[in-house]
Order: C-alpha cells, then structure tokens, then sequence
C-alpha cells in the first residue's frame, strides 16, 4: 500500500452515520490493512516470496529494525542472504512509512540481480538508473526515482553525482552499499590518508566530513546500510574506515574506534559464519562440500603436450631468473601470464603468444624507425615495474570493468605482455625468434585438437552419477571460455551451453544465467562456462555440481567460485567441486598440494569451515610466489614447504582471530527456542490470506466488480458495468496478459504466472485505494453497526497518528523525519469516557442496514463528542508515544554525548600528532609539506566550534520529537443486538458454559489450554486483542488447535464474524470450530469441525456475519 492512503481522504463531511455499513468497513479494512505491521511485526516476511531462516530474522527484526536512525554493517558469510535481509528491511520501513525515497549502490556486475530479488520476492519496482539516463535529464527527481539501483562506479561518475548535488534532488532516506569493502581506504605511513573515489562518494551519502568541495552535497542519508561478506582482510585500517562511514563523529580516528566498547558495536555490527547458520529445526544451513582433486597426464613423445610444457616452462625459467637479476617485475609478471596460460588451456597459451608476439615486433619495429630509442625502452619497462598483478590482489568480485568491455584482469595481462628484459635490439630480436618458434609448436599443437585437460573434463561431464545434471564449469581465461564453449558444441552439445564473462553487460548475462536455469527439456542450457569475473553476484543454488578447469593463483577465488553454488538455498547435499591438475608438471604438483591439504585440514577438523577462510589464510603469503618457485627451484621443495606453512592450527588462529575482531557473532542455535515461539506467534497474527481474501470480496461489489473464477485458487476481477475496471488497469499493465486474469490471494509455492494480492502488491494497492478514493468521506460520515455484547450505544472511532523528529536549518523551515505512525482505535461511552481500542474491533461487529441513527439519542451528539475523543488522543495516546520515543533518545544521549566528546579529542590528538610531524618536515625545507601544514593549522581552529555544534545538536533532538497530525479515517455509531435471536446467540453464560466443556475436552488429552477470548488473556498469550478463537490448544504430541467455541442454550444455527471467518482461512487444518448445544440442559452436546473454513464457511455468502446451519454443523463434525 502506498504512504499516500491515508491523504487521499479530504476533510470530512458532516458526521451523520448514513452512509453504507459495508463501505464503511471496507475503509477501515483497506487503512488497517495498510498498516499491517501493527498486527503482525513480521508482516513483510508475509507479503514476500520467501521464508526468513532465523539468522534472517535476528539481523532484521532484532537489530536492524530496532535501530533508528539504522547505521549497520551486515557482514554474514558469503551466501547467506545478504540481498534478502536488505528486501524484509525496505519493505518494512515502506510499511511503516519511515522510508520513501531508497538508493541502492552495488557493484556494475550485480545491478541485474538486485532489481530482480527486490521485484521478484518483495514486488519493489527498483529502477536501474545507467550512465546513460545522466546524460538525458536528472535521474534522481520525480516519484519513479523513489527507488533506484546504480552501480558504485556509475553513481561516483562526475555527471551522475552532479545529479545528486542538484538542489531539486530529495534527500535518499536509505542508502545501501553492498560488497562494501570495495569503499576502500587506507592510511600511510606518513598520516596522509588515501580514499578512493568510491569512498568519496560513501562519505558524501553517509554524511561524514568531505575533504574536496567536489563530494559536498546538501544532504545525507538518514539511514545507512553496508553489505560485505568480507570487512577485514588483515588491513586493519581498511576496517576501520568502514566503520566511520556509520559514525562519523563517534569514530573520527581509528584510535576513537579502538576505544569504542564492544557492546556499542554490536548494536551497529553483526557476522555469523555459514557455520552458526541454521534451519528452524536445528539442521545445517548448508550443505556438505565434496572436493575432488584429478589429476591427468600430458601427452606425451614429439609435439605432445609435454614437449610444449617442457619448452614453455624452460623460455618462463630463463626471463623469470634475468628478471629478477635485473629487478624487473613487469618481466616477471609478463612470465607469470605465460604460467598461467600454459595451465589453462593450448589454445589461451596460443594467444598470449601471438599478442607476446605482437608486442615485441611493435618494440623492434619503433626502434628500427627511430620512433624508440635504447633509453626510453628502458624508461618504458621501468613504468611497467608499476604494475599490480590483478590476479593476486584482487578478488573476482574487486575487479572492474575496462573502458573497452573487458576483463580488468584481461587489460593487466595485455600491458604485462609487454614487460621484457631485453634492453637493445638484439635482445629483442633474440627474444622474437624464440617466441616465434614456440608460437608455431602451440599452432601445431592446437591443430591436433589433443587437449588431455579436456579429456579429463569430458570423463567428469560424462560420469554416469552426473547424468542429465547440470555443471558450472569456471576458468580464469575467455579465451579458454571461448574455446570450451566451441569444444563442448562439438561434443553435440550446441543449444546446451552458456556463457559468461566480465565483458557481457548485465542483461546479457542475466539471459545466460536463465538459459542456465532452464531445465534441458525446456531448451535449458546443461553447462554453463563462465570466468571468475563473471562470478560475482551469480546465484546458482540450483546447480550442485562445479568444476575448476583453471586454479586460480589466488585462493580467495577458488572461495568465490565456490560460493556461487554453496550458499543458501541450495537443496543438494553435497555440493560436489572438482578440480582439475595435471599433476607431473611443476605448478600442478605445488596446487595439488594445496587442494590436497585444504581436504586434510577440512578431515582432521571434521569442518568445511577451511574453504571459507582459505582466501584469508593467504594474507601476508603469496601463492604467487611459491608457483614461480616450482618453476625456478625444485618444485617438490616448494610443495613440502607449502604443505608446512599451511595447517589446522592456521584455521583455528585464523577463527580465533576474527573472533575478537568481530566479537561473537551470535550463536542462532541458542535462540531457535525462542524464535520457534515467536513464529507461532506470528502465525496467528497473520493477515493473509484470509482478510486480503475478505477484503477482496467485499470491495469487488462496492466498485462495481465481479469475481469470476474460484477465489481458493486463481479468479479475475470483471467489471459489472462498462469502465468498472478502469482504476485497477494502470496495476493490471504490470503483468502479462495471462497473469491479468489469474489474480489470486494465497502465496505461490513458485513463481507462476499469477497476480499474488497482498498489501504493497499493485492491483491489491490500486483495489484499496479506490476503495478509499471513492467512499473514504463516507468512513468519515460513519455508519450504524450492532455489537451483540453490548449493553448501550456507543462511539467508535479510527484514526492515524503520528511521531515526528523535528530538525532546524538555519537555511529553511524545519523539515519533520517520520519516527512512527499508527493506528488507533477509540471506543466513546455516552457519557464521554473514551478509551482505547483494538482497530480490528470493527470486525466484531454486524452492519447495521436500514437502522435510523435518529433512534439513538448519542448520534446527534456525536459531533460533539469527536473534539473530546480527539483531545484524548491529543493528550493521551499521542502524547504518551511521543514520551515514549524521547525517553528512548534520553537513555541514549549521555553514552552517544560521550563517544562524540571522545571522537573529536582522538582527532584533535591526531591532527596535533599529524602537525608535529609536518613541522618537523617544513624545517627540513619540504614546501609541499607547507601546505599541508596550513590546512592542519585551520582544521585545528575549526576543531572546537564543530564539537560544540554537534554537541549541541544531539542535546536537543529529544525535545524535537513531537506529535504529528491526527486524522479521523472512520467513525461508527454501535448499537446493541437488535433482535432476540441474535442476542441468544451471544448469550454470556451459555458461552461459559460451552468454553469449559470444550477445555474440559481438551484437556482430556492432556493438553495445555489457553483462554484467549478476552483481550487482556490474548496479549497474555502474545497474541492480538481479537485473535479469532477462543482457545488455543497445544497436545503433549506438539499438535496445536486453535478453537473458536460457540454455545446454544439449545439447538439452532450459530454465527461467526468476519474476524473469524479471516482467521479460520488463514490456519486452515488448525483452525477448530468447537459447538456446544444445548448448554441449558444437563447434558450439554460437543461437536468439532476441524477446517470449518473449508467445511462451513466458505459455502457462507452472507454480507457481513456468516450463519452456519445445525444441519450442516453436524454433517461436518468428526
């Protein structure tokens, strides 16, 4: 439902109770609805297409929800559903109207899959802003720009950001960061601190302190959200400028984030490994993972595969030891290419030969047209030195796009071809012959289409245990991608591959990733060939099988790729990897070692939890290194070297470590007790589907509307006059044409090709707000209705408050943040008395059609009587809520006074530490340092005056919380039952009567039975005032009734509320229908309906108040 419902109703008209009961009720059903996270805190879990685990649960609704304004750093392990909590999140906030405006910031590779998650399981139409909406107009104004998706790179662009500064862009009231880690920022040495533009960009929307006037904007974000599987990679700084994106004041320095306590993290912070992550019964999250490690042979005798090696290696060993006699590193990295390659595939060591090749004629011819001379080939080499070798220090996920379309690792690889140690023309003559010769043996080689990898890919692929299942197959290369795709084709597989690489924009690769996902007798891809760039942010739990073709040199990438499959959602145990080595050549030899003793450590600690930290592992090692040492030196002395770097007790440091940098992450086994309870709870506080389908039913007739089909499965709403359906076709255009007619209101067990009601969904929306449009004046002129408990007239009121926090710009007028909104319903005696009361209360209630309000003397004091019912809010639930959201900021301020007044002393010690050392380098005559010096100088005056206002500023937000508008939405006049047979039907004691027999009954079977019929027993039990039944039962075996009793002081038909009608929809099998008959006898009659929704009630067509029979309460009892 959109924030606006509640607008769209104008001041009212005169308050005379004529207007249709049935209306009325629909109004009060389509606001109360609108707010259903007053009746069900997990509402959004209800409206979406998932089940939250119970990790999902405590980040959302425990810490995340709790905390206002939100600054947090979710930092689960890879896989565990990161984009999900951030959907339940949005959409909570939405329900709730904390939020409207949402941009999300990820990486360029994952913008196609954050739009899909948030349309496809929470229905938020996200709008993927590119580079290319900047250059046609600003992106960021107008509603459609509410809620927008743009990579991290696009949005820190000079024109996109422009857009952002523009003064009549709004604020982004959240602000979503996911691979956050990729904000990078370090501090040197020498205090000067490097920010990349991306961390620019997050300190200008987390509203941090800019140091360029280009970052300034005249906003920030309220709220911030960070995502990373990965916080601390071994750089402690890094870690700590992540933190001071959520709290720019508290942690101005990283000795401020040193000291600030644990238990304040944990409020802004939390990580559990995949290990901690588990279902509701206590079973593993995840499945097991099966690596195998095969080993194949190269060919061999004259132009085999093992001459080519032998060849290769010994050309790699030559430059790679002149290159390090001569301390050139781009040389080196040109070998570590070749390397590579050469374990990759014939025909990817064929191209980087021809592009080897191509490099060096290019250098002789230069030099032979006096276009290059001796000493600028030397210069030329020296920059390359430069070079960072992408493969190591990145991860697939850190990689960028180059300007060009393709890899980053793939433009290293170019500029490091270049790398050579000849200094002369002769040298690079030498050089090109040898090159050359090599080149012709690949040539040779390829042509024989002998590729012993292959073969053992094939055996793999045609494994009678892996029939007709699907296989991820990852390289490090395209050009063995490319040439994988063209074998497996050649194989009779054309139709059945996909393919996927950094280069392919991302709606192409969400079309692989589809054609991947397609069963193979759809016209399904089986394999799916993709490059560890185009890994990232592919979810791909439908596939358990994987193989390694290439290994990558960095094993934070063999982590990645593993990810892709062993996440959540995965239903296959195991997930089975199998990589592939040929083991007699030296790196095949020092890699085997590697992935054999991950399997080691894997057995001796009974744990997978191994490969989740082996990228971690690796800090401060280089496998790199000990991969050119198999080349160089004995490669059996480097793998038994390798071998002992690398043990368990690495592991267990390496958990024990981050334990106490992230502290515990929370045990979820611990809180499934509790968590059970809770999802019982809510179970019975669900809304849908059962008042959705109320709902529904009632406001199709008001507007004119048919139901045509079965609305226990799929139906469409048929205008019953010509234009009927015209309000609902703007919805209706969402969805395909077949989806149009197949509306349904129960949750999907898949995605179908249907139109699931629910509130925030936008045919149901359009339905409410139609419904509100057209009679929401006649909620305010009221209606009659009779309550057959009751004993006199009375009032009941609906009205919508609000909590606001005020802030003052000296620039403008004070611009109100929305802290709270509810509902609240009012009951009004005739002798002024107000009190609260349940909003649902009108569904207890019948329509009271034809009744004259003139009848009841309250009705024309009614008017009156609204201006005491509204200063009763004013001054008591208002203002009560208002205390309540102070006291909160009250019992916060002195610890979040303290950490402020502590920040700024750590930054005023380190801009003091900075200006020593800057003195000290301006009396050695640095005249850069000079500068530097001034700003330090100027920042420290500044020093004060911003600690003071800042101070300041957090001592008067309590008093700026106030009360915002009320709104009147309903009002009803309620009279008691107007005829015997309806008041012997609500007899009291015969109802006392019939609940003790029927707990007598229960506890026959020894049950623990709850009397829920009251509100003050109901809130008792957790549940809503009026939870639709009477009793709620739990059998020593685990089954759980819930009982709705109903007693005749005879025989005769009995009659059931809308209330309960909703909620015996919703529990279905759980839901019993206990009736008593003649309780003013000695011997009182029980019979039991279980399902009487589906037995009883659903047959029920009557308006409001559904009668049910004798006759067929006994053909549907047990």
């Amino acid at each position: 439902m959109s924030s606006g419902i509640a607008e769209t109703v104008s001041e009212g008209p005169s308050m005379d109770f004529s207007a249709d009961p049935d209306a009325v009720s629909a109004v009060a059903e389509a606001h109360r609805l609108a707010y259903g996270h007053l009746f069900n805190s997990a509402f959004a879990a209800e409206t979406s297409l998932i089940d939250p685990l119970p990790h999902q649960r405590i980040a959302v609704y425990e810490q995340m929800l709790q905390q206002a304004p939100l600054r947090f750093l979710l930092a689960d392990d890879a896989g565990a559903g990161k984009t999900i909590m951030t959907g339940l999140y949005v959409r909570e906030m939405l329900s709730r109207r904390l939020i409207r405006r949402v941009l999300i910031v990820p990486p360029a590779g994952l913008v196609g899959n954050w739009e899909r998650e948030m349309c496809t399981l929470f229905r938020l139409p996200f709008r993927i802003v590119s580079g290319e909406d900047a250059r046609d107009g600003n992106p960021f104004l107008g509603p459609e720009s509410d809620q927008v998706i743009v990579s991290i790179d696009t949005l820190a662009g000079e024109r996109m950001f422009g857009h952002l500064k523009d003064p009549q862009t709004d604020a982004y009231d959240l602000v979503v960061f996911d691979e956050a880690h990729k904000l990078s920022a370090n501090r040197q040495p020498d205090f000067r601190v490097h920010k990349t533009d991306r961390y620019k960009l997050a300190e200008a929307l987390a509203g941090a302190e800019v140091e360029d006037e280009h970052w300034e904007l005249p906003w920030s974000a309220q709220h911030l959200l960070l995502l990373t599987a990965t916080p601390h990679m071994g750089k402690n700084y890094s870690y700590y400028f992540l933190w001071r994106l959520l709290l720019p004041d508290a942690l101005s320095t990283y000795d401020a984030f040193d000291d600030f306590p644990r238990e304040s993290r944990e409020r802004h912070f939390i990580r559990r490994t995949k290990e901690e992550m588990v279902r509701f019964d206590g079973s593993p999250l995840y499945p097991q993972r099966n690596c195998a490690t095969l080993s194949y042979e190269l060919s061999q005798g004259p132009q085999s595969e093992q001459e080519l090696y032998d060849e290769t290696t010994e050309y790699i060993r030559y430059y790679y030891n002149r290159a390090g006699v001569l301390n050139r590193s781009a040389a080196r990295l040109a070998m570590s290419v070749f390397q590579r390659r050469l374990a990759s595939s014939t025909y990817a060591l064929m191209c980087s030969f021809e592009r080897r090749q191509e490099k060096i004629a290019g250098l002789i011819d230069d030099i032979r047209n006096g276009r290059l001379i001796e000493e600028q080939l030397i210069r030329q080499q020296r920059g390359l030195d430069k070079l960072n070798d992408v493969f190591e220090t990145q991860t697939a996920d850190e990689e960028t796009a180059s300007e060009d379309g393709g890899e980053q690792h793939e433009e290293f690889e170019d500029k490091a071809l270049s790398g050579t140690i000849a200094v002369t023309l002769s040298e690079l003559e030498v050089e090109r012959r040898t090159v050359e010769v090599l080149l012709n043996k690949t040539r040779d080689l390829f042509k024989t289409s002998e590729e012993s990898k292959f073969e053992k890919l094939r055996e793999v692929l045609s494994d009678p245990q892996y029939l007709d299942e699907k296989f991820i197959i990852f390289t490090e290369h395209r050009d063995t991608a490319e040439f994988l795709v063209r074998r497996l084709e050649g194989l009779g597989f054309t139709g059945q591959v996909a393919l996927i690489h950094g280069g392919l924009p991302y709606q192409e690769r969400e079309r692989q990733v589809e054609f991947f996902r397609r069963p193979a007798a759809e016209g399904g891809a089986n394999y799916l060939v993709a490059t560890d760039a185009a890994g990232e942010g592919i979810n791909l739990q439908f596939c358990w099988l994987m193989v390694n073709y290439d290994i990558p040199w960095n094993p934070a990438r063999l982590e990645q790729r593993m990810g892709r499959i062993h996440r959540y959602g995965q239903k296959h145990d195991p997930v089975v990897i199998v990589n592939l080595v040929a083991g007699g050549t030296r790196e095949g030899r020092v890699l085997k070692t590697l992935l054999d003793k991950l399997e080691a450590i894997r057995r001796q600690l009974q744990s997978d939890k191994v490969f989740d930290v082996v990228g971690r592992l690796f800090t401060g090692l280089s496998m790199r290194d000990y991969l050119e040492q198999a080349v160089t030196e004995d490669a059996n002395a480097v793998a038994e070297r390798l071998e002992g770097d690398l043990t368990e007790q690495q592991v267990q440091a390496l958990a024990e470590r981050e334990r106490v940098i992230f502290g515990e992450g929370g045990e979820v086994r611990q809180r499934l007790a509790h968590l059970n309870d809770e999802a019982e709870q809510e179970n019975y506080r669900r809304l849908l589907p059962g008042y959705v389908r109320r709902f529904v039913e009632r406001a199709a007739p008001l507007l004119d509307l048919r139901i045509e089909g079965d609305p226990e499965a799929t139906f469409a709403l048929v205008p019953a006059r010509p234009r009927a359906a015209d309000a609902l076709l703007p919805a209706l255009e969402v969805y395909s044409e077949e989806a149009r007619e197949r509306l349904t209101v129960y949750k999907p067990a898949s995605h179908e090709d249907a139109v699931w009601m629910h509130p925030g969904e936008p045919v149901f929306d359009g339905l409410s707000a139609t419904i509100l449009s057209r009679f929401g004046r006649d909620g305010l002129k009221g209606a009659v209705f009779t309550d057959p408990y009751a004993t006199e007239a009375y009032l009941f009121h609906i009205a919508l408050i609000s909590v606001e926090q005020h802030s003052q710009d000296n620039a403008g007028p004070i611009v109100p943040q929305p802290l709270e909104s509810r509902l609240i319903g009012l009951r009004q005696s005739s002798d002024g008395t107000v009190e609260e009361c349940p909003v649902e209360h009108l569904l207890l209630l019948r329509g009271a059609h034809g009744f004259a309000p003139s009848r009841v003397p309250l009705a024309t004091l009614a008017r009156d009587m609204v201006a005491d019912a509204a200063q009763f809010i004013r001054e008591d639930v208002s203002e009560r809520v208002v205390q309540a959201h102070r006291q909160r900021r009250l019992d916060d301020l002195p610890a979040r006074l303290e950490f402020v007044n502590r920040g700024f002393d750590f930054q005023a010690a380190e801009l003091a530490a900075f200006r020593s050392h800057l003195s000290k380098m301006v009396r050695d005559g640095n005249r850069r340092a000079q500068g530097e010096f001034s700003k330090v100088k100027e920042r420290q005056r500044s020093l004060t005056a911003s600690r003071n206002h800042r101070l300041a500023e957090l001592q008067v937000e309590p008093d700026l919380i106030q009360a915002g508008e009320t709104k009147f939405l309903v009002h009803a006049l309620v009279v008691p039952a107007q005829d015997s047979e309806e008041a012997e039907r609500y007899d009291a004691d015969v109802e006392a009567i019939a609940v003790e027999m029927a707990t007598d009954y229960e506890k026959r079977f020894g049950a623990e039975v709850q009397d829920v019929s009251r509100p003050e027993l109901a809130r008792r039990a957790g549940l809503t005032d009026w939870p639709g039944f009477d009793l709620l039962s739990r059998r020593a075996e685990g089954e759980r009734r819930a009982i709705e009793v109903k007693g005749r002081a005879g025989t005769g038909g009995i009659e059931m509320s809308d209330n309960e009608w909703a909620k015996a929809c919703n529990l279905r099998d759980e839901y019993w229908l206990y009736v008593v008959f003649d309780c003013a006898t000695s011997h009182p009659r029980l019979m039991r309906v279980r399902d009487p929704f589906a037995k009883l009630l659903v047959r029920s067509r009557e308006s409001i108040a559904y009668i049910i029979n004798l006759g067929d309460v006994i053909e549907a009892a047990e």
